[in-house]
């Protein structure tokens, strides 16, 4: 694994904006880097992300199983009495999952460590899944990259796979994301591409446009019965809505699954650690009230159960400043998790995405930033492989 200087497309800025990549700079500062591309072996990509990631998702269905039917820890999970049942039955519908994304630490020269799992909510899915392809293609036409480049994304033909998977041609499929965020706006609008190559029809409704009807059941603003949808919104967020205790008795289909709101749930990493001890793709992690003396001693990592975009993270080594995030998670319970450093290429450090859809691990985003703590605002990287 190595980082490269390239140089950047003339007139990029405008094909992005062109393309619905408006996105591409936030506050004033580049989100979409090209300056540089990450380089990896084909056996790097196959034997250190691609396998790792389909095991890690079939222990976290394993883990699934247990949970469900153990109420004690849905309640460790802080997951409300009242989805219980609902959720369990979601899973043992076999309700399907669309995608989710684990993240880890690699340098290129270890196994790769598991963070987490954005198995909910995850971005950077239009970026890494269309744009990411069209820089690959375009540098290799004007052979800034040889020939041979490839890369590991087929994240837009397994997600117009998967959607012919889970629903029939024609069917009128809802998504919603929360109204004023563009980059949700932009992932939701890629699915919803997605969806038409898929044979569907989306319609888009925004989160704050979801009600009830006088039968109880979920519309949008055009009083449209929802059937299904695809929402960029968090479970945790949609079981404290007005309308959360409706979602139990609601025919609608959601997507993620309701079963999906244990797995993008923090508390998944003390449970495979416990499940799976020593796991070469686990780091070492424990629920923070119950974390051993010589963890708290060594460095770590304490994230919130419930929190997106790095929000509310704090990292503590001996001797050292204390790194914290802001944020309005937490009051749900924290883990401890121990320190694992990202790869570090001058005075940035790199995060890697990859993506798992359906049960297929499918590709590779990269996040870089000089604070070890990956947030919104962190640079994405193309990245390429080399054989």
């Amino acid at each position: 694994m190595e980082r490269r200087l390239l140089p950047e497309r003339p007139g990029w800025r405008a094909l992005a904006e062109s393309l619905g990549f408006g996105f591409h700079s936030m506050y004033g500062v580049p989100y979409w880097d090209e300056s540089r591309a990450y380089v990896f072996t084909l056996r790097q990509i196959e034997e250190d992300i691609e396998e790792p990631t389909e095991g890690l998702w079939r222990m976290c269905l394993t883990l699934v199983a247990e949970v469900v039917a153990d109420p004690a820890l849905m309640r460790r999970m802080a997951i409300p009495e009242a989805y219980h049942g609902w959720i369990s039955e979601s899973w043992q519908r076999g309700d399907p999952s669309l995608y989710g994304r684990f993240d880890f630490h690699y340098d290129g020269r270890g196994p790769a460590k598991m963070l987490e799992f954005n198995a909910d909510t995850p971005t950077a899915l239009y970026e890494t899944g269309f744009f990411q392809w069209v820089w690959l293609e375009q540098q290799i036409k004007t052979g800034a990259l040889p020939a041979d480049s490839d890369q590991f994304n087929s994240v837009q033909d397994q997600l117009i796979d998967r959607l012919s998977c889970m629903f029939a041609p024609g069917y009128h499929l809802h998504f919603a994301s929360v109204r004023g965020s563009e980059e949700d706006r932009a992932t939701v609008s890629y699915l919803e591409d997605c969806a038409r190559q898929a044979g569907l029809i989306p319609e888009f409704v925004a989160i704050q446009d979801i009600g009830l009807d006088s039968q109880g059941r979920f519309a949008d603003s055009k009083d449209t019965v929802i059937d299904a949808i695809f929402k960029l919104y968090p479970w945790e967020d949609m079981f404290r809505e007005d309308y959360g205790s409706a979602l139990p008795a609601a025919a609608t289909r959601w997507i993620e699954p309701p079963w999906k709101a244990l797995l993008s749930n923090k508390a998944i990493l003390p449970l495979l650690w416990e499940m799976f001890p020593d796991h070469p793709n686990l780091l070492p992690a424990w629920f923070q009230d119950e974390a051993p003396r010589d963890a708290i001693d060594a460095p770590h990592v304490v994230k919130p159960l419930f929190s997106r975009e790095g929000a509310n993270v704090t990292l503590r080594r001996p001797g050292q400043d204390v790194l914290s995030t802001p944020g309005g998670y937490g009051c749900e319970g924290s883990i401890l998790q121990t320190y694992c450093p990202p790869a570090r290429f001058g005075d940035d450090n790199a995060m890697l995405g990859s993506w798992v859809i359906g049960d297929t691990a499918c590709g590779l985003c990269i996040r870089e930033d000089t604070s070890e703590i990956t947030q919104d605002l962190s640079r994405f990287v193309p990245h390429i492989i080399l054989k």
